[in-house]
């Protein structure tokens, strides 16, 4: 056995992997599609469309009579928790005691973090904007409408799609564009004192709106040019809103607009191997997680006109 795979085996560095792969998620990510930890890489989730709503089961049993179940049928869905992998090189020349080494396998599992992280909070924003495109409702910024009453309009009827009272909460995700439309807008400047000097804040915009809702916004970019070609950098979000509902603490039952299924205990895992020529070693970091929408009528997004 190598050094680094000895070092692999030890529990600290698979508990620092670990650790890292928790702390590095992006908050935009768990945000918009929250982490559901499940036992196996795959299983069952309950899925709400309009048609298959969430409904408050009777848990009342009469003497003698039968519990409430809960099951599974053939309308819910599938989770397969996809695997994803890194291998980071380590020089054998650079590994010349088991600190540098400890050290290496940290740094590789920090950079494991990073780029799974930007890569997961891309999926999942892509697959949000994708399953709401089909029922866009615009926030009208005329200088005479209020955004304000636009939006609570749109959370009732969020809240009551998602039928689930006050264990879910209603959040918005906006894109740059989007949120400075909002900031700026001249009703909402209005509503603060020493506004025409000052925007409010998002926070302080959050709080006049119904159950004042949890805010992020987006700044994730992506470069939209082929290779080779010049850059063309885009906001992923930028003119959009997404307006959703989730848990604090979702399970693979309640109705979530989305949630990302990892299996416990795995979200990173550290391993090694040696090249071919015997002077590099390879810091293998595999974990596991998958995006799912998991309530078709949990979410609306929100564009601009005017």
């Amino acid at each position: 056995m190598s050094r680094i795979s000895s070092l692999c085996a030890k529990s600290t560095i698979r508990e620092y992997a670990q650790g890292a792969a928790q702390e590095g998620v992006s908050k935009v990510a768990d945000f918009l599609a929250p982490t559901v930890e499940v036992a196996k890489a795959t299983g069952f989730f309950k899925i709400y469309t309009e048609k298959s709503r969430f409904r408050i089961p009777d848990t009342r049993r009469s003497i003698g009579g039968a519990a409430a179940t809960l099951g599974w049928d053939r309308s819910d869905g599938l989770y397969n928790v996809e695997p994803h992998a890194l291998d980071v090189p380590v020089d054998v020349a650079e590994t010349d005691d088991e600190d540098t080494m400890t050290n290496s396998l940290q740094e590789a599992a920090d950079l494991g973090s990073e780029v799974g992280s930007l890569s997961h909070e891309k999926e999942v924003v892509d697959l949000a904007v994708t399953a709401t495109t089909g029922g866009v409702q615009n926030i009208d910024f005329a200088a005479a409408l209020d955004p304000i009453d636009q939006i609570d309009a749109h959370i009732i009827t969020l809240i009551k799609s998602a039928n689930y009272g006050g264990m879910m909460g209603v959040r918005l995700l906006l894109g740059l564009t989007w949120a400075r439309r909002l900031k700026n807008h001249p009703l909402i400047r209005a509503r603060f004192p020493g506004a025409a000097k000052v925007s409010p804040g998002i926070d302080e915009i959050m709080s006049l709106l119904l159950t004042a809702p949890q805010v992020q916004i987006s700044t994730l970019v992506y470069d939209d040019a082929p290779e080779g070609k010049a850059k063309d950098i885009k906001l992923i979000l930028d003119t959009k809103a997404l307006l959703f509902v989730a848990r604090d603490n979702p399970t693979r039952r309640d109705p979530s607009f989305m949630k990302t299924f990892r299996q416990r205990g795995r979200w990173m895992a550290p391993r090694s191997y040696t090249s071919a020529d015997g002077r590099q070693e390879f810091a293998g970091l595999d974990w596991s997680g998958k995006p799912y929408v998991t309530n078709t009528t949990g979410a609306i997004q929100l564009g601009i006109s005017n």
